[in-house]
């Protein structure tokens, strides 16, 4: 363990200038994460910002509009288990529950799960090239063994995959994400717009400027509560990442599909949204034929690595499957 500052943060305007003033320095919330790749050597902050104090913890509904806003530092189990989020957004529920153990999930922030890294061996192994890791060495996985990578919107410059449940369901349900400036202002950032694809800059996982704090996450109502299921398929039943996940949720009117929302996690470098089978179900019926051919749709861009060409197919069965039990559900 390299030696680094340790600051107790006691508001969020310190905290965001304080990381904002210094470009070695990071935010600590419930460390599952960091902490690992500080163990590691791959993360080398020189000082350490403890934001676990700070008021961001609350869960509740937002005044004039029915939206649920879920605190960033409030815990992953907390959100999971809200009775506003398993009542109006049980997918969520499910993609946590499906995520870690249940004492990461007790110490694992819903800001930090966000911002987790990927867990490319290739990113943590120092002796390898990594452009995640130190830009400019090249990408040990695509020419390695590259079994877990990904299949969609990969560079050559990356072919990552990221790695959290918590952010597929997110996906499928279209927040805002609420961030404090370093000047103390707040933007808003659409969850499409959160994440990057790796075309530039691979070693920047998200699109936060330098010091900028989640504060919160805004879901918008929706009626997908009833039919909705998040399938996580690993190579063992717990404790593992996902080879490809998928979040499903369907609003129906009568035996049409009046909304569809489909996103993947295992695929890409960022949460992937499946949208031309979105596309392609939205106003048909809800049918295992319709289902597999909107699945074929959106496999059909895919381009698989030499070692992970298998995701193909198991993804159009797993957008199959999501979609047949969240009409069960």
């Amino acid at each position: 363990m390299r030696p680094f500052q340790y600051t107790k943060a006691k508001d969020a305007n310190t905290a965001v200038k304080t990381v904002a003033a210094n470009a070695n320095s990071q935010f600590l919330a419930g460390g599952t994460n960091l902490i690992d790749l500080m163990k590691e050597d791959v993360a080398r902050p020189v000082e350490l910002v403890d934001i676990t104090r700070l008021n961001l913890t609350q869960i509740g509904t937002v005044a004039g509009s029915g939206n649920l806003s879920i605190g960033a530092l409030a815990k992953n189990s907390d959100t999971a288990n809200h009775p506003l989020v398993r009542q109006n957004y049980p997918l969520l529920t499910q993609a946590i529950l499906a995520g870690a153990s249940g004492q990461i999930r007790n110490m694992a922030t819903n800001g930090g799960n966000l911002n987790q890294r990927t867990r490319c061996p290739y990113f943590y192994d120092t002796a390898m090239p990594c452009n995640k890791r130190n830009p400019g060495t090249g990408c040990g996985a695509l020419e390695g063994i590259n079994r877990y990578h990904a299949i969609f919107g990969w560079s050559e410059q990356c072919v990552a995959v990221y790695p959290s449940d918590m952010a597929i369901a997110l996906a499928a349900l279209d927040p805002i994400v609420q961030v404090q400036r370093s000047d103390g202002t707040v933007r808003s950032i659409a969850f499409t717009n959160y994440h990057r694809l790796p075309e530039n800059n691979p070693e920047k996982d998200n699109n936060l400027d330098r010091g900028e704090l989640v504060t919160a996450i805004e879901l918008p109502r929706n009626n997908f509560a009833a039919k909705s299921h998040y399938l996580k398929v690993r190579d063992r039943s717990s404790y593992a990442f996902a080879l490809v996940s998928v979040a499903a949720a369907l609003e129906m009117d009568g035996n049409q599909i009046k909304q569809v929302r489909v996103a993947m996690g295992g695929v890409s470098h960022k949460p992937w949204r499946a949208t031309e089978a979105e596309r392609f179900l939205t106003g048909k019926a809800a049918t295992e034929v319709n289902f597999a051919a909107a699945a074929e749709a959106e496999m059909r861009q895919a381009k698989p690595l030499e070692h992970n060409q298998f995701k193909v197919e198991l993804g159009k069965r797993a957008i199959i499957s999501a979609l047949q039990r969240a009409m069960e559900s």
